[in-house]
């Protein structure tokens, strides 16, 4: 459905943001006092809630929830508002500009944390008791604290599962009934894919997300340089460049179209993706999806999965920061998290939701396997570029160095060299 890819994309990237932060901060420090939510009567006060791409699929949804709410807490109103995904930046910006500030708004742990890095979003610690910190995920509720103070509430998410295409499997001499728990047993099921069948293992995107997976720092600790240039960080590449040799990783750096279409031929016989991954493949090869399954992916030497988790955050300058955070508490508890994970096709971010039914039954087809696999991942799950500054130029960076090392042949340390060169003069811009 329309709806369902629209969610998920804004799951996946909200990098075009975070080359607009510093901007952002400029504006917010010219601005005066007088932004946010307005009073317009005594006892009374509008929260502006902002979503992004959500209307007109779940109206009904919040429709009635903020009416639910509104009934329970006499004097607030809610002003829902939606905007498309590739708009929201420049509406956030002018927004700011204006004064016209949302109260409570949905942003990724990426720019959030930009944000937050920034004194653009207030401190929650005063409106979050333990019990209420404690209801999240303790990965992907501390991604987005800062200094030990928490800047945002977490609210649907998404991770990455294994998908696997059981004819090459069992070709293979595999049993997919008992697949591969860690990277290293990922990758001796590849070769022996490749050595039976002739099939790559899977395809990847060259990018700074490897580094996290395998207990590399991509920044050191105050964010303020490159962590990664390690005799450990090349000898991983090293070990990637042997799998590539060997069609254990497919030598391209191959975006997620690409990836449907290695695994749709299958010209690979494994996928690493989240639940969008089902669609596209039911629909570019019928047969192939019929002969695949969906187990949690297996972890890299840190024991995490990554997740790509969308937040709720009170602007600093909302004129009504608590009840601002009230309302964003009451969106994210367990209850209408569950509801809107089942609405949406997401993941809740609460341990409690987590614990209805509808994320463990397996009817074991393959949109309930990734599901019940997904909702297994949560209790490894980070986000990767947590506080990383400038996090869009980064990656890019370092994904450049990748790519001339495993596609052009550039020598590992010095493409090392230069991504770490990079990347420093990126964080002093």
């Amino acid at each position: 459905m329309k709806g369902m890819k629209t969610v998920n994309k804004k799951i996946k990237s909200f990098t075009i943001l975070c080359l607009l932060v510093v901007l952002v901060a400029s504006v917010l420090s010219s601005c005066g006092s007088d932004t946010g939510s307005k009073n317009e009567e005594k006892g009374k006060v509008t929260i502006k809630f902002w979503t992004i791409a959500l209307q007109p699929t779940f109206n009904e949804y919040f429709n009635t929830l903020i009416s639910e709410y509104q009934k329970s807490h006499p004097g607030v109103t809610i002003e829902w508002s939606d905007y498309p995904y590739d708009a929201i930046s420049n509406k956030l910006l002018t927004g700011i500009a204006s004064g016209n500030v949302p109260d409570v708004v949905n942003l990724n742990t990426e720019f959030a944390n930009q944000m937050a890095s920034k004194g653009a979003l207030a401190d929650l610690t005063p409106y979050l008791s333990d019990e209420e910190k404690s209801s999240y995920f303790e990965g992907i509720f501390n991604s987005t604290v800062l200094d030990g103070k928490p800047y945002a509430l977490p609210w649907y998410t998404g991770t990455e599962v294994l998908y696997m295409n059981t004819r090459l499997v069992k070709q293979a001499g595999l049993d997919p009934e008992n697949p591969p728990k860690t990277r290293d047993e990922l990758n001796e099921w590849a070769r022996q894919v490749k050595a039976k069948t002739g099939a790559n293992g899977y395809a990847l995107t060259f990018a700074a997300r490897l580094f996290p997976v395998e207990g590399i720092s991509i920044l050191n600790e105050d964010k303020t340089a490159a962590a990664f240039n390690t005799p450990e960080t090349l000898s991983m590449i090293q070990r990637m460049q042997q799998l590539i040799q060997e069609g254990v990783l497919v030598g391209e750096d191959a975006n997620f179209d690409k990836q449907i279409q290695y695994y749709s031929s299958e010209q690979t016989a494994f996928e690493i993706a989240g639940p969008t991954f089902i669609n596209f493949i039911k629909t570019a090869a019928p047969d192939v999806y019929e002969n695949t399954v969906a187990v949690p992916l297996p972890t890299g030497k840190a024991d995490v999965r990554l997740s790509n988790t969308m937040n709720l955050v009170v602007p600093a300058k909302s004129a009504a920061p608590e009840q601002a955070a009230e309302f964003a508490k009451f969106l994210t508890n367990a209850a209408n998290q569950t509801a809107f994970a089942k609405a949406a096709n997401t993941l809740p971010s609460t341990k409690e939701s987590i614990k209805d039914p509808f994320f463990t039954q397996n009817d074991n087809k393959l949109e309930s396997q990734a599901k019940v696999a997904s909702a297994e991942s949560l209790d490894k799950a980070v986000d990767y570029m947590v506080g990383v500054p400038n996090a869009g130029d980064v990656n890019s960076a370092i994904a450049l160095q990748l790519q001339e090392i495993f596609l052009n042949g550039k020598d590992p340390q010095q493409g090392l060299d230069a991504a770490e060169q990079a990347v420093n003069q990126v964080l002093k811009q």
